[in-house]
């Protein structure tokens, strides 16, 4: 399964590369969904476009690719299959965490041109202690997105003191995230789920590897890339940014899919073509209203956030609230416009063959991810009434 690649399009065409991707991503989805991964055919492909890694830094030989482009590339491959968007969104994700290495070990990693594949998790499920030279690693961590196209891991870790976390001046426990090369784990079959399955987002497990000191990093620290992209505010404004794409993505295919599916399906109560049905016309429309909302609102607060930090505002705090707040917004409305168009479609949209099926499946399990808790409404709120956000990462 190949498809001519443009050799000559430059890295900021990353919409264009998806764009020309989204039908033979599409056209593997039930591959993708009986493979409980994106297969590797198809993650080549991917990785020739460079989708996996839109975030890389430039002195990592990546393109370092601006906010807006990562999200409609993410948006536009989401439209065709949620699960491979979200396995994209989660590499470039890893690509931006790059910042936080020394290039050059960046670029003895992933190779000239780069290939970074990435896998792995933010949360700390693993323990690390401290050695001559680094670090001995032991961990399991879960819901490992693209696991099986991965070729390198992202491992944060507590570091310990013996038996105990290792503190922090303000008692907090000290953190720190290893990379490993995939072949230092082992994979743990996890993922069988009720959506997203084509996500591969199985267990990996790191049983005492030694992990050199220059092979890891603090996201607390500040970023070895001198790029806006990396400013040590936006880390994880833009992590969320891309959830929001997927599920935006995945909104879009619902609605063209109940467009496409109006013209040519009646029900079995009715010979009438739902396109000619008043109650089916006005589910589309205010799907469509609620996802262009959602979206507007996103892409005005990215650019406004964006604005503020290149013009180097010493407080951005405002802007990122908003930005924020946006994402789990967009995600819970992404949810609300597939629900209109599902259950618009009759009992047309339960069929496996239907792409509402997947979308509704998809989307009920995008939205169980803690980019779209209440916590991101409380802490936005606590910014914008001037207190201080009760949760990290602002």
């Amino acid at each position: 399964m190949m498809i001519p690649v443009d050799p000559d399009v430059v890295a900021p065409d990353a919409l264009r590369l998806a764009r020309q991707l989204a039908p033979v991503i599409f056209a593997a989805r039930e591959e993708t969904e009986r493979m409980r991964q994106v297969s590797p055919v198809l993650a080549d492909i991917l990785a020739s476009a460079g989708l996996y890694q839109m975030y890389l830094p430039r002195s990592m030989g990546g393109p370092e690719l601006l906010p807006l482009t990562v999200f409609e590339a993410i948006e536009e491959t989401s439209k065709a299959d949620g699960s491979v968007g979200w396995c994209l969104m989660n590499a470039n994700i890893v690509a931006l965490a790059a910042g936080w290495l020394a290039p050059e070990v960046g670029r003895r990693n992933f190779g000239v041109p780069p290939d970074v594949r990435g896998a792995g998790s933010l949360r700390p499920l693993g323990r690390a202690w401290p050695v001559d030279g680094g670090y001995r690693l032991k961990g399991q961590w879960n819901f490992a997105s693209g696991l099986h196209n991965a070729n390198w891991l992202f491992c944060p870790c507590l570091i310990m003191d013996g038996d105990a976390p290792r503190l922090s001046p303000a008692g907090t426990p000290v953190t720190r995230t290893m990379w490993l090369p995939i072949g230092a784990a082992r994979f743990v079959d996890a993922w069988s789920v009720m959506g997203m399955r084509g996500t591969g987002s199985h267990d990996f497990v790191v049983d005492d590897v030694f992990v050199p000191e220059w092979q890891t990093i603090s996201l607390a620290d500040q970023s070895n890339e001198s790029g806006h992209l990396y400013h040590s505010r936006l880390f994880f404004a833009l992590v969320y940014l891309l959830f929001a794409a997927n599920a935006l993505g995945i909104a879009r295919g619902a609605i063209d899919a109940l467009v496409d599916m109006a013209s040519k399906k009646a029900t079995t109560l009715s010979t009438d073509l739902l396109r000619d049905r008043p109650l089916v016309q006005a589910r589309v429309a205010q799907a469509e209203a609620i996802v262009n909302a959602a979206r507007c609102y996103v892409l005005d607060s990215l650019a406004q956030l964006w604005t503020a930090v290149c013009a180097n505002v010493p407080d951005p705090s405002r802007e990122i609230a908003q930005l924020r707040l946006s994402i789990p917004h967009a995600i819970h409305e992404s949810v609300r416009a597939i629900e209109l168009v599902f259950h618009a479609a009759g009992t047309n949209a339960i069929y496996n063959a239907n792409p509402l099926e997947r979308q509704f499946r998809d989307i009920h399990v995008a939205v169980q991810h803690g980019a779209a808790f209440p916590v991101h409404f409380e802490c936005a709120g606590q910014v914008l009434m001037g207190l201080r956000p009760s949760a990290p990462g602002w």
